[in-house]
């Protein structure tokens, strides 16, 4: 406070001495009157006239930086315009995908419908035959994605994941009750009309449907002893045995596989506890001809 007094003595001489008009005192005097605390450069500097004052700096951009700019914004512009186009023509393909897919589950869903008469009944041929007319439909439907597929590719895989699984447990499990055995990737891929080297079966989409086929076995083995087949629990057990011991020797991460891998044993723990139930009443034709001997 002290150095602007200092510094504001000058501005007092020169009123004193008649330099400076008293009725009409600078701007920077009554500002440090009222206010002694601010700075005296910043009063002093108010009480200036404008032409003793140094320019502001320049803020005009200049024709490089406009040019620079104007680039930038055209460049962005079109990488924007790319990425519209491209979002349009997936979404197009994704509209012919849903389409296709949308059939598929349909004839899932006829075929699972068909299916289910096996649980109520023995297999009979006609009910089998019934189910077996959705595979051809399936084949088409597979056939037709694939078209699109190769006209448009990219990954959608995705959008017919969960419809590809359950054809797949749906035709394994019809292909069980007619032989007895695994359906296998290649045969699987066959049956759908689907190419390795083109558009083939995903492996864990295979696999999801083998797991799925596994859960409607329990159903169907109580229902059959139920209908009076009382070997069926020990053909299924000796099945799901083997496949659960083949399901060990893959090294499953903990996702979606892994979680329904894990429900396949208690699959097997209820085909083992029908099939324990059937055992020791001798109802099975082994077991019956073992009771009497042990009778005698």
């Amino acid at each position: 406070m002290r150095g602007a007094f200092r510094v504001a003595t000058p501005i007092f001489s020169a009123l004193s001495a008649g330099a400076l008009p008293l009725s009409h005192p600078p701007p920077a005097l009554l500002l440090l009157e009222r206010s002694p605390r601010l700075s005296f450069h910043r009063l002093f500097s108010a009480s200036l006239p404008m032409a003793n004052r140094s320019p502001p700096h320049s803020t005009s951009t200049t024709a490089s930086e406009t040019l620079e700019s104007s680039f930038s914004s055209s460049s962005m512009e079109k990488q924007f315009e790319g990425f519209r186009v491209q979002l349009e023509e997936s979404g197009n393909v994704r509209e012919r995908i849903r389409a296709v897919v949308m059939e598929m589950e349909g004839a899932v869903r006829l075929m699972h419908s068909s299916l289910l008469l096996v649980h109520h009944t023995r297999p009979n041929p006609e009910v089998l035959e019934k189910a077996k007319v959705q595979i051809e439909v399936l084949n088409d439907l597979f056939g037709g994605l694939a078209v699109i597929l190769r006209e448009c590719p990219g990954q959608y895989h995705g959008d017919w994941r969960s419809e590809t699984q359950a054809a797949v447990s749906l035709i394994a499990f019809l292909h069980w009750l007619e032989t007895g055995n695994l359906l296998v990737h290649a045969e699987a891929e066959k049956k759908l009309g689907l190419d390795n080297s083109e558009f083939g079966l995903d492996i864990e989409d295979y696999l999801i449907g083998i797991c799925f086929m596994s859960n409607e076995l329990p159903r169907y083995v109580v229902n059959q002893v139920t209908a009076g087949d009382y070997d069926c629990p020990k053909n299924v057990l000796k099945f799901l045995t083997d496949l659960h011991s083949a399901f060990r020797m893959l090294n499953l991460r903990n996702d979606f596989l892994r979680k329904k891998f894990d429900g396949m044993k208690y699959d097997l723990r209820k085909v083992e506890e029908v099939y324990y139930d059937v055992k020791i009443r001798g109802l099975g034709s082994g077991d019956s001809m073992q009771g009497h001997a042990t009778q005698a």
